[in-house]
């Protein structure tokens, strides 16, 4: 039976929230905007054979997942506040990435283990009208690929948007009462 005929809600794309465990805590949820859920590729092996092609599935490959943040700025007076920018600058230095600068620093290299770490656990989360869970999303160790930090325009009264996108292993998916460990998908 559909949800027009019941008295239930479907899920809403606007109800949701990103969690960032990582990135020094300041990537809050409040902070999202939009956000890609997980999604996979299967590559297809093909075998030729005279006048006909059979297809068999290949590798999984899961895609890149895009989070659009807003940036609230700073505040207080110690200047930290919750930027988004700056905690993700922050992730940069954290990922090993230091300018040059003629020190110890400069044979420094980001790597998988300090990207994952700095950035902590990624999970997209699927709410209800009431705001209860009803599935989540967890990004396995992921790390940032690519980050504009907004564009700047004297005629619009926008507010400054930071897209990230993230690269991960695979992805877990646990809806609600369930438990994820059943599969790589949790289903």
């Amino acid at each position: 039976m559909g949800f027009w005929s019941t008295n239930t809600d479907p899920k809403r794309q606007f109800n949701f929230k990103v969690t960032i465990t990582g990135a020094g805590g300041k990537l809050q949820s409040y902070m999202a905007k939009t956000a890609n859920k997980p999604g996979f590729t299967i590559n297809a092996a093909e075998h030729q054979y005279l006048n006909h092609t059979f297809s068999y599935p290949g590798r999984l490959t899961w895609n890149d997942v895009a989070v659009t943040f807003v940036d609230p700025g700073s505040s207080g007076d110690s200047g930290t506040g919750d930027s988004a920018s700056a905690a993700l600058a922050l992730l940069l230095a954290d990922m090993g990435y230091n300018p040059p600068d003629n020190s110890a620093t400069d044979y420094q290299t980001i790597s998988k283990s300090k990207a994952v770490t700095s950035l902590g656990q990624v999970s997209i989360t699927q709410m209800d009208v009431d705001g209860n869970e009803l599935d989540e999303w967890t990004l396995i160790n992921a790390w940032v690929t690519e980050v504009t930090f907004g564009d700047l325009d004297y005629a619009s009264d926008d507010l400054v948007e930071i897209s990230c996108t993230f690269k991960y292993d695979f992805a877990t998916f646990k809806e609600t009462g369930t438990d994820a460990s059943g599969g790589i998908l949790g289903l």
